[in-house]
């Protein structure tokens, strides 16, 4: 018996009582055990049917959470051989064509995402701001700057800043911008994002845990309804060893 069938033969039952999907359970198991070296690299996982007797999990919840972790990176799967412990470190990847916030990417790839607030408040506009979001003089903004994390990792510092007319109470605020902007009927539904890699500045590399000048993604939005409003500008620094965007391109139909 190798040392990945003794992991899952010793491990605890899938909770019942838990909501959480028993295969994003079951990738986090497994995500934990690579994080902390009870798999290595190259270790192989056992066939599905020795999976499916230890977990008591059908086939079709295991192959979705072993999904979750080849999307990520942490798996590999080679074609009539089986299923590996990549060799690579751990990346997420995440799509370019589709608007949706940093909670919901992480939920939708089996992570539990949470903030850190570093600010949350109203404030006047920087000349940039103003400009980007089209605002009168004196229009004040909502300043939203958070560390993101996903399973409790550091991914990316994000100051987001929103019209402080269309979010007026900071207490209906949650962790979630777009889920605040939809409850008031402002969800943006299209956005034009610039990316450019960056050296990582001092204060942001204490928050991602990482070393000052290090490349890194930088990100801007600018989000806007279907009216063509601004509602929010957002800039982020996001760590380069943890993120591939991905974009599918198509070729233009012919006339």
């Amino acid at each position: 018996m190798n040392k990945a069938e003794r992991l899952f033969l010793n491990a605890l039952p899938i909770d019942e009582t838990n909501p959480t999907p028993r295969y994003i359970q079951l990738a986090s198991h497994l995500r934990d055990a690579i994080r902390d070296s009870t798999l290595k690299p190259g270790d192989a996982l056992p066939p599905e049917r020795a999976i499916v007797s230890a977990t008591n999990l059908s086939r079709v919840t295991i192959r979705k959470a072993l999904d979750v972790l080849v999307r990520e990176g942490l798996l590999r799967q080679r074609h009539g051989s089986g299923t590996y412990v990549s060799d690579r470190p751990e990346r997420i990847e995440q799509s370019l064509g589709v608007l949706t916030g940093f909670s919901a990417d992480m939920t939708s790839l089996g992570h539990i995402p949470s903030v850190k607030w570093l600010q949350r408040a109203y404030a006047m506009p920087t000349p940039t701001e103003a400009m980007m979001l089209g605002l009168s003089p004196g229009e004040q903004v909502l300043k939203l700057h958070r560390l993101r994390l996903a399973d409790g990792q550091p991914l990316a510092v994000e100051l987001a800043v929103v019209p402080a007319s269309l979010l007026p109470n900071l207490e209906t605020l949650g962790n979630s911008l777009y889920e605040a902007l939809s409850d008031v009927g402002a969800l943006p539904e299209k956005a034009l994002q610039r990316m450019r890699a960056s050296r990582l500045p001092a204060f942001e590399a204490e928050l991602l845990e990482a070393e000052e000048g290090e490349t890194v993604l930088y990100i801007e939005r600018l989000s806007r309804l279907a009216s063509g409003r601004p509602v929010e500008f957002t800039r982020s620094y996001y760590r380069g060893d943890k993120y591939d965007f991905v974009v599918e391109l198509t070729l233009p139909k012919k006339l």
